[in-house]
């Protein structure tokens, strides 16, 4: 596997990717892979001809400079990986060649901005977009893969590669979990043996809303349930957020009509451990 770290070595890489007409498929980290990451890879290699994958932890995406800091970084161990897999090119810039000033460019997407993860970290999704559309433009790929599991960027990586007309295809993979439902994460290895625990509760909370609701309850009605469910028992975690919205707007719901369109996102702290995880409702 060919590791690349300066822009001139990434140009004369991809020049003779295209001098064979090779189909790259691209796949978006910030290292500290785990099986999540290897289902994105998979799916690109089986999908292209030559797949890249970045590997580069993008500060301007966090809102909390303690999270940034805990960040897990292993990107030997990586590097390794990926290389057993098949992966063709790993690319690993540093900050000052993603960054060469500091960025004064931003960028806004509504109210998709402005819920859920948007709501609680304010900025992210301008940090998400700017590294994002660099990569697109630095490599050019004829597909990028992004995982459900970060079920709201994945909708607005789309929603801008549509308003910015990238002529390239977004491909999602479905959310990998552990066997008691929890999904994997980067984060999920900054968890002590307690809080790993305590932290499938998202997933059975998610579990146990889609079954009220496709017995009839309301959204609102489950919402409060949901809510009930992280007071009402002994455990570390703290709901930030439980919502029930359309796939394709992320827009609240208030009343089912198309169960095929409806999406289950939820958020909370594990102590100081932040995780995200979704579902469809059918």
């Amino acid at each position: 596997m060919k590791v690349i770290r300066q822009l001139p070595d990434l140009k004369d890489y991809l020049t003779g990717l295209q001098r064979q007409l090779k189909v790259t498929g691209l796949v978006p980290t910030m290292g500290a892979l785990h099986e999540g990451h290897l289902q994105l890879v998979r799916k690109a290699l089986r999908e292209n001809d030559t797949v890249i994958c970045s590997i580069y932890i993008n500060p301007v995406q966090f809102n909390n400079e303690e999270d940034l800091k805990k960040y897990p970084v292993t990107l030997e161990k990586d590097l390794e990986v990926l290389d057993d897999l098949g992966c063709q090119c790993a690319f690993c810039p540093s900050d000052e060649i993603m960054y060469p000033q500091k960025p004064l460019l931003t960028t806004d997407m509504g109210y998709l901005d402005r819920i859920m993860e948007g709501k609680y970290r304010p900025g992210h999704f301008n940090g998400v977009r700017l590294v994002v559309s660099k990569l697109f433009n630095m490599i050019r790929p004829d597909r990028a893969y992004f995982g459900k599991k970060d079920f709201q960027q994945l909708t607005i990586i789309r929603r801008m590669v549509s308003d910015l007309s990238f002529d390239i295809d977004i491909r999602a993979v479905e959310t990998v979990r552990e066997p008691d439902g929890l999904a994997l994460s980067s984060r999920n290895r900054l968890l002590t043996a307690r809080t790993r625990k305590d932290a499938t509760i998202l997933y059975r909370a998610l579990i146990y809303a889609r079954e009220q609701l496709k017995a009839g309850k309301t959204p609102a009605r489950v919402k409060n349930e949901v809510g009930e469910i992280f007071t009402g028992k002994k455990n570390t975690g703290i709901l930030e957020y439980f919502e029930i919205v359309d796939k394709d707007t992320l827009l609240a719901i208030e009343r089912i009509k198309d169960p095929g369109q409806v999406q289950l996102c939820i958020a909370g702290y594990f102590l100081k451990i932040r995780l995200i995880d979704n579902i469809s409702l059918i």
